[in-house]
């Protein structure tokens, strides 16, 4: 019997959109657990902090189980990728790419982490069509300045973020 295939999926999740729910959808379907971490980076200055963060992709998370069966844990980290890859068992690491710019980043995070650590792999799930325009900073941005981000977002995590603002 093989051990279980664990993927990691991290990001900072402030907010969790849609596309992020899509892309933690889809990779569930590839490993036998699925673990999403949300990291601490405060760096961003998030518009949510990391406790809430956690609890909006744990609501999530927990429908996508319902539907997929997969596990799916979520955590916060503050240390390196690969650390926290390791520490979870994770040999697979999980990236989403909507446009061509989020691959230049990519692959320079590709390049680093392989370099850290060759055992653990990484795999790009491409946005769906739908979602490829869909930016966790540009849902901030249009509810900063009043728009209406309800079709970008959860019901769950849209009222997290306008309490917020």
């Amino acid at each position: 019997m093989s051990e279980p295939k664990v993927g990691l999926y991290p990001g900072t999740f402030d907010p969790i959109t849609n596309g992020h729910r899509d892309i933690i959808r889809r990779a569930a379907r590839l490993v036998d657990r699925l673990v999403v971490a949300v990291a601490q980076n405060i760096g961003k200055e998030p518009v949510l902090g990391l406790d809430e963060r956690i609890d909006c992709v744990r609501h999530e998370a927990a429908e996508i189980t319902a539907a997929t069966g997969t596990p799916i844990e979520v955590i916060g980290f503050a240390n390196l990728l690969v650390d926290c890859a390791r520490e979870n068992g994770a040999g697979l690491i999980i990236r989403g790419l909507r446009v061509v710019a989020d691959f230049d980043y990519e692959v320079q995070m590709f390049g680093m982490n392989h370099r850290l650590d060759p055992n653990i792999e990484t795999v790009f799930l491409m946005a769906t069509e739908r979602h490829q325009f869909i930016s966790s900073r540009l849902v901030k941005e249009v509810a900063r300045l009043g728009g209406d981000i309800a079709s970008f977002v959860s019901p769950h995590t849209l009222q997290r973020v306008l309490a917020r603002l």
